[in-house]
Order: structure tokens, then sequence, then C-alpha cells
């Protein structure tokens, strides 16, 4: 199926306090460049991308300013509290001629490490579906703890996956689902939970695991080694 290029929504007005330092994570410094650069250039860097919709927080003064990249547009917008806030306010920020019916793409700005191919097979396989995201199938055996910490069963670890982005959804059905949740009061933590809870079965695509999400000072030094021996 062939598809105009896509726009990509990267919520970026989150605190992320949990590594320390006296900024949000994403501007934190990785291989010499803030993290948010390393993952807004993988993005740009994907011929089928067409634009980047970075949604900020309010009043952010530690944005660089950047307004195009690898000939690509760099726009931005302001966010909400939550994650599912901002990635609606972005997909209301997108250019005109980014229709109700286009797809568009949702990326994490702390997953610097996203292979290029694993963004095509996801552009690919969901844009002839009801949309999908990038995952891996759990490996590892699965525990349910009880309040003590102690191991309290085994679960199944079939059917399960651990979901990654990016995510792509049709812009006006993600924006309806988002809107729904929120006047459902439930607080979504990725787009296919807004898109399950009104009835869509996005796309489970299956990406490399390196695709990390960087939380912690550790995964620092590991999306390092892997920028460094991943170029796609």
């Amino acid at each position: 199926m062939s598809l105009a290029p896509l726009w990509c929504v990267v919520p970026a007005a989150g605190r992320g306090t949990r590594v320390g330092g006296d900024r949000p994570k994403q501007y934190l410094t990785l291989a010499g460049r803030p993290l948010i650069e390393h993952t807004l250039d993988r993005l740009a860097r994907h011929p089928h991308i067409a634009g980047l919709m970075v949604v900020l927080s309010a009043g952010d003064a530690l944005w660089s300013g950047l307004s195009e990249l690898h000939g690509k547009p760099v726009r931005t917008t302001v966010g909400g509290a939550e994650r599912c806030d901002s990635v609606l306010a972005g997909l209301d920020a997108l250019p005109d001629e980014v229709a109700d019916d286009d797809f568009a793409l949702v990326h994490d700005a702390a997953r610097p490490c996203v292979r290029l191919d694993d963004i095509t097979r996801l552009i690919d396989r969901a844009s002839g579906a009801d949309g999908g995201l990038l995952g891996a199938p759990l490996r590892d055996t699965l525990k349910r703890a009880d309040a003590a910490g102690r191991s309290e069963l085994t679960e199944p670890r079939e059917l399960r996956w651990r979901a990654f982005t990016p995510q792509m959804f049709r812009r006006g059905a993600l924006s309806a689902a988002l809107r729904q949740a929120a006047r459902d009061r439930v607080t979504v933590s990725d787009e296919a939970m807004a898109m399950e809870l009104v009835g869509h079965a996005p796309l489970l695509v299956e990406g490399a695991e390196d695709n990390i999400k960087v939380t912690t000072a550790a995964d620092f030094a590991l999306a390092e080694f892997l920028l460094a021996r991943t170029a796609s």
C-alpha cells in the first residue's frame, strides 16, 4: 500500500526527574548531544517521514529552536499535564494538509535507538490494518509479586508483548480516541490503549529489542553504546 509521507508527533513535555540532574531527561547529554536531538535526527532520516511535531512544556527554555532537520520541517506546540494530553495537542497542531484519514506516527522523545528498518516495517504493515505499534513478545518468565515483593505466582507469557514506539494510527481516529479517554477520565499509557478502549485492535509489529526507552541513569550508557553500533 502506497502512502503519502507521514508526520511524526514527538511528546517531549515530561519532566523526567527519575534520572536526576537539573533538567528533564530529554535535555540531558547523550554522546555529546541532548537526548532528544538523537531521537529527532533518527526520525528525520527516515525517507517516509515528512516532518516532526515536537510537543513541549509551556515556557520550555531548553528547546534549541530547531526548525529543520535533514530537509524536514520541525514544528513545536505546547503540551499538557499527561503524555496523552501532549499527543492530542501534537495531533491538533499538525499541518492542515494532514487529513483526518491520514496516518500519523507518535514516538517517544526518549527512544533514540529506534531502527529505520523497523519504522519501515511498521508503516508497511500497519497501513493495511487498523493502525499498529512496534513491540516485542515477552521472552522472560513473568512473575506476579505480592505487597511484600515476594513472588506470588508465575504468569503466562504467551500472547504478551512489550509495547514500543513509534505507534501509527489515522489522525482523526486517534484524536477521537484520546478525547474519549479524557471524557471518561482514563489516563492512557500509550496511543494503542486509547484505540483499544474504543474498540480497535492495533496490529503488533515486532521490532528490535534495542529500541529502549531511556529512563534511568544506567540507560544513558546503554543508549550511547547502541547508538554507536546501530545506524538504522
